[in-house]
C-alpha cells in the first residue's frame, strides 16, 4: 500500500534517481534499495545518527535536559529488560533498545502526511524479526555450547525423535509471529488512514485514528521488545 503522495520518493525521482513504489516495479538492485519502506528507514536511521552524534558530543557528568532525556528512556528499557532476561542479559540491551526506538519511531512516522512508516512493510519486520531470532539461537549457544540441544530434545531421552522437529518448527516460526504482528498491525492502520484521508480528510475524520495510532504504535513496539526478551531469556536459561 502506497500514501498518495510520497515526498521523499518524489523528490528523488526529481534527482534522477530510479524510484519506484512497488516492488512489483523494482527490476533492478538499486530499484530495491529506493522502495519506499527503504528510503524511510535509512531516513529514520539518519536521524538516529544524527541525534546520537550531537547528544554524544554533549556528555557531561551532571546530565543537561538531552543527556538526562535519553539516560531515563534508556535506563528504563534496560532496568525492565534486566527484568525479565536477568542479569547475565544485560550485553544484550543495545540490541533491544535499538529495535524497540527503530520500530517506535518507524510506527509513528506513518501518521506524518507524505511519510511511510517502514514497518508496514513486511520486508522491515521480517528483518527485524530474523536478526532477533537468529541471535537468540547464538546466545543459546554462547551460553550452553553443545548442551544448547536440550532445549529442543526435551525433558527425557525418548522424547528426542518427536519433541526436536516440533521444537525447530516453534523456533522457525518466532520469526513469522514478531513480523507478521507487527506488519498487519501497522499496515492496518496505514490503510485505514489513507482511506480516510482520502474520503474525509478535511472534515478531520482521519484525527480519532491518529490518536488511536500513538496508542498502538507503542504497543506493537512493546509486544515485539517484550517477546525478544523472552526468546532471549529461553535460550540463556538451563533447559528443563
Amino acid at each position: 500500500m502506497e500514501h498518495p503522495v510520497l515526498f521523499l520518493p518524489m523528490l528523488l525521482k526529481k534527482l534522477g534517481l530510479p524510484v519506484v513504489l512497488s516492488a512489483d516495479e523494482a527490476h533492478t538492485f538499486l530499484q530495491k534499495l529506493l522502495l519506499p519502506h527503504v528510503i524511510y528507514a535509512w531516513l529514520l536511521m539518519l536521524v538516529f545518527i544524527l541525534i546520537g552524534w550531537k547528544v554524544g558530543k554533549k556528555i557531561e557528568v551532571v546530565p543537561a535536559k538531552g543527556q538526562n532525556f535519553f539516560e531515563t528512556v534508556l535506563g528504563g528499557i534496560e532496568d525492565f529488560m534486566i527484568g525479565i532476561v536477568g542479569e547475565e542479559g544485560r550485553f544484550i540491551f543495545p540490541l533491544i533498545a535499538t529495535l524497540g526506538i527503530f520500530i517506535l519511531c518507524s510506527n509513528y512516522m506513518g501518521m506524518i502526511p507524505g511519510f511511510y512508516a517502514p514497518t508496514s512493510n513486511l520486508n522491515t519486520t521480517l528483518a527485524c524479526a530474523i536478526i532477533v531470532v537468529a541471535y537468540s539461537e547464538l546466545v543459546g549457544i554462547k551460553f550452553h555450547g553443545i548442551k544448547y540441544i536440550k532445549h529442543f530434545t526435551g525433558p527425557v531421552l525418548w522424547l528426542a525423535p518427536l519433541m526436536f522437529p516440533i521444537e525447530v518448527i516453534g523456533h522457525l516460526a518466532r520469526v513469522m509471529s514478531l513480523s507478521i504482528r507487527l506488519f498487519g498491525n501497522i499496515f492496518g492502520e496505514e490503510l485505514v488512514l489513507a482511506i480516510l484521508f482520502f474520503l474525509a480528510g478535511m472534515y478531520l475524520a482521519p484525527l480519532p485514528m491518529m490518536v488511536l495510532g500513538l496508542f498502538t504504535g507503542f504497543i506493537q513496539a512493546f509486544i515485539f521488545c517484550v517477546l525478544s526478551m523472552m526468546y532471549f531469556a529461553g535460550a540463556i536459561e538451563e533447559a528443563h
